[in-house]
């Protein structure tokens, strides 16, 4: 089934052209254009689409709000994908703190943006190959890294540890299966496990649990 896409951004002319973009890739369907943080919440909450793209400055409420709000919905909530013009540290740390499984520069070509789409609709996270490396190093030299790591609610099995660290290195789901010689299914099954017992609501809190924890090696 095609991926159900809204798009919400302030600039008509990006607005548009990200609906022309992602309406030409095979499998995406744009059901819905907001201009505005308000109304992007209110449509994606009529609308039920799969996957909201939201631009992060916004009138009214702006992507990261507008991401916060539309995750707070637990498992029926949909996947968010946050794009900017801006590379501010920053605006990644907290579109991935209010839940967004995504994050691209408006700069990003077709393919990585219909990428990006496909994956938060599987689950999985895509961010900007020139923001990945970078946040991760700042992760692992922040206080958070310095303190205490979590510990999970029941033992990770020697397989959940070999997911935990493909998720880490922010290989796919299909990579992931293809890597460890197991089908997809039981991937999926193992990040789920993954996030229940680590108590991460997305797959970027299971890669920062595995920095946190130096099991990103593998």
């Amino acid at each position: 089934m095609s991926v159900r896409v809204m798009v919400a951004d302030d600039q008509e002319i990006v607005r548009t052209g990200l609906t022309m973009i992602l309406g030409a890739q095979p499998g995406i369907t744009v059901v819905g254009e907001a201009a505005d943080g308000h109304r992007a919440v209110e449509l994606a909450r009529s609308l039920r689409p799969d996957v909201c793209l939201l631009d992060i400055r916004m009138p009214g409420i702006d992507g990261i709000e507008a991401t916060r709000r539309l995750t707070a919905g637990g498992t029926d909530c949909p996947a968010v994908v946050v794009i900017t013009t801006f590379d501010l540290d920053e605006y990644v740390h907290a579109a991935l703190k209010a839940g967004a499984r995504g994050f691209l520069l408006k700069d990003a070509g077709p393919e990585m943006l219909a990428q990006a789409v496909h994956a938060a609709a599987r689950g999985d996270a895509l961010i900007a190959p020139s923001v990945t490396a970078r946040l991760l190093a700042a992760f692992a030299r922040s206080g958070a890294a310095e303190r205490p790591p979590a510990q999970p609610f029941e033992a990770l099995t020697a397989r959940e540890e070999g997911v935990l660290a493909a998720v880490a290195r922010g290989r796919t789901n299909a990579e992931i299966a293809a890597e460890l010689h197991i089908s997809l299914s039981t991937v999926k099954t193992h990040v789920a496990r993954l996030m229940d017992k680590l108590g991460a609501r997305n797959r970027v809190e299971v890669a920062m649990w595995a920095y946190e924890t130096d099991r990103a090696g593998g």
